[in-house]
């Protein structure tokens, strides 16, 4: 469905040069539900913009649902959808105007456009909302409104520039719930940006990792986290012999850590499979005669994989 290479933008600021993009190779197979994950910054919108046709490379080149985006935008354009970041409904019109327009811009019949907008109305949750303007809606229903928007040609690929920055939690899932059908529904293959990890840890079967304008790593979210993160074992045992716990330990673990603990020390420590470790853990400090009062395994994260990747947590850059 999409094939980059050698990808590249460029933008002059201040009679200096600003590589955004440099040199993206990605393949996004037909079907996929493929994330684009780093900071703001990163050359995320970037990249999903020249992919659009909304931005000419530099240099390099991608062809998208099989055209070559500068050489055939239109035909590019026609055979996708894309959310940005902001509302695509004007505010001053009512939402069945503006999806009869969109059906309208794509060349549909009336009964055609007509039945798509009261089909797409009825699956996303908007029925009865039809002579309403797009400013009156609430938050979650003008991001649903751009869902609608965005599949009013009934699109095969989809594209989706942080789809759900600004909403609350409640809001997150119920738009993500509704894209997840929808993609079920048409066979969609999806194309996101996000910092939000959870979402890339959740919905994408890849994950394309971004920093600084380049691909710094892409696989699906569990193979990064087995890659470049270790998870991450904590123990309370009830000695204060950090000797004896060191001795204790199996080898293959990683790096321990203790700390003072009101009943003796916290242990932790990464390793791989880290639920699965979990028990020869504690029968092994049983062997040696150390009690555990409580212990947990935490799975690795994809803020993990970017901190171990780049030395930053994607994580704090997104709450900052």
């Amino acid at each position: 469905m999409i094939r980059a290479r050698g990808l590249t933008k460029t933008f002059s600021r201040h009679k200096e040069t600003v590589e955004a993009v440099k040199g993206i190779d990605v393949d996004v197979a037909e079907g996929e539900l493929v994330a684009f994950l780093g900071p703001n910054g990163a050359g995320k919108s970037t990249t999903l913009r020249m992919l659009t046709s909304l931005l000419e490379p530099t240099a390099g080149e991608a062809t998208v649902a099989g055209y070559d985006v500068v050489a055939h935008p239109a035909q590019v354009r026609a055979r996708l959808g894309f959310i940005g970041q902001g509302n695509g409904g004007g505010f001053s019109y009512k939402v069945a105007d503006e999806l009869h327009n969109q059906g309208r811009f794509y060349g549909l019949a009336p009964q055609v456009y007509k039945e798509r907008a009261a089909d797409l109305l009825g699956a996303l949750e908007l029925t009865g909302l039809e002579k309403r303007s797009v400013q009156s809606l609430s938050g979650g229903q003008r991001r649903r409104l751009d869902v609608a928007l965005g599949l009013m040609n009934h699109p095969p690929l989809l594209f989706l520039d942080e789809p759900t920055t600004g909403l609350d939690p409640h809001s997150r899932a119920n738009l993500w719930g509704h894209i997840a059908a929808m993609r079920e529904r048409y066979g969609m293959t999806v194309v996101l940006t996000t910092h939000y990890l959870d979402e890339a840890d959740s919905m994408a079967e890849r994950v394309v990792v971004i920093d600084h304008g380049e691909i710094i790593a892409d696989a699906a979210p569990d193979a990064l986290k087995r890659r470049y993160a270790d998870d991450t074992l904590t123990l309370v045992v009830a000695t204060d012999d950090g000797g004896a716990v060191r001795t204790a330990l199996p080898d293959d673990l990683g790096d321990v850590e203790l700390t003072a603990h009101e009943a003796g020390l916290q242990v932790r420590v990464g390793t791989a499979q880290g639920a699965d470790t979990l028990p020869g853990v504690i029968e092994a400090l049983r062997v040696a005669g150390i009690a555990t009062t409580s212990a947990s395994a935490r799975q690795a994260s994809l803020d993990d994989v970017f901190l171990n990747l780049t030395g930053r947590s994607l994580r704090e850059e997104a709450a900052a």
